[in-house]
């Protein structure tokens, strides 16, 4: 028995040491915490090749999630109990493959269920809410959310993170829509994330006004987001609130060019 002592204590210690650089490599290389977003815009689980079929692949997006191991998700252009997809939850079952949590933002009834988009986190999520965007220049257009909620990352820091998906007829009604999350960032007393399709370039009007009040991931050079073959356009982003504490680490478009009719966004954040 005296023999085994010193290895139980050998195993406390290479345990505690485990521990400790598990905790390092949340951080970054001057200390900071980190944390991983990515926006991704998923037709539905249909993937291009596969429109004229309608054939729903939910795998190929959870893959395309899992690769790149974000901490939060924003999800466009998401099915639940839909009939084209099968009746499933998607946001249900994407995040139940990825390990996370899900809440799903309805934006209009389809096809005997809903249609909007969804957050994922690996972190628990609480004062979710959906917030109607306006769309009073057209106001015949398809009715466009944001869906928010609360996340306490690693370490404490309490933010509000937010999937959207802009209109895609009216630059106007995206303008307005703009004008409608940064009065919610101003209103908002904890650093705020948005990301998703904003269906608008970077030298948008649109754009123009979210950089009022957010800091994007990419402000120069952004690299475009669709069509996911020879992509021309980038008008999927992430962007946090100017009086966050994040610092942008790196942003990067994936080359997923499967799974859907975008390409994702990836960026990281230190705080």
């Amino acid at each position: 028995m005296k023999r085994l002592i010193p290895f139980v204590s050998f195993l406390l210690i290479a345990a505690a040491f485990l521990l400790s650089c598990s905790e390092r490599l949340s951080l970054s290389a001057n200390g900071n915490r980190q944390v991983t977003v990515m926006s991704y815009n998923i037709h539905h689980a249909n993937p291009p090749s596969k429109e004229e079929t309608g054939e729903i692949d939910i795998d190929a997006i959870v893959a395309a999630i899992k690769r790149e191991n974000p901490d939060l998700v924003a999800l466009q252009e998401v099915d639940v109990n839909t009939g084209r997809s099968g009746n499933v939850n998607q946001a249900e079952a994407i995040a139940a493959k990825l390990g996370m949590e899900a809440f799903f933002g309805k934006a209009i009834d389809y096809d005997g269920g809903y249609y909007g988009v969804a957050i994922l986190s690996k972190y628990p999520l609480s004062e979710a809410i959906v917030t109607p965007l306006p769309e009073d220049a057209d106001p015949g257009a398809e009715d466009r959310v944001i869906a928010t909620a609360k996340v306490e990352l690693p370490g404490g820091l309490v933010i509000r993170f937010g999937s959207t998906h802009l209109d895609v007829r009216s630059a106007e009604n995206r303008d307005q829509q703009v004008r409608a999350i940064n009065y919610m960032a101003a209103e908002e007393t904890i650093p705020f994330i948005v990301a998703g399709d904003f269906n608008a370039m970077p030298e948008s009007n649109s754009i123009a006004e979210l950089d009022k009040a957010f800091t994007r991931t990419c402000t120069t050079d952004c690299e475009p987001t669709i069509p996911v073959i020879n992509p021309k356009r980038a008008i999927d982003f992430i962007a946090f609130s100017k009086k966050s504490p994040f610092k942008v680490v790196s942003q990067r478009v994936i080359p997923e060019r499967y799974a859907s009719d975008h390409l994702p966004v990836v960026a990281t954040l230190s705080y």
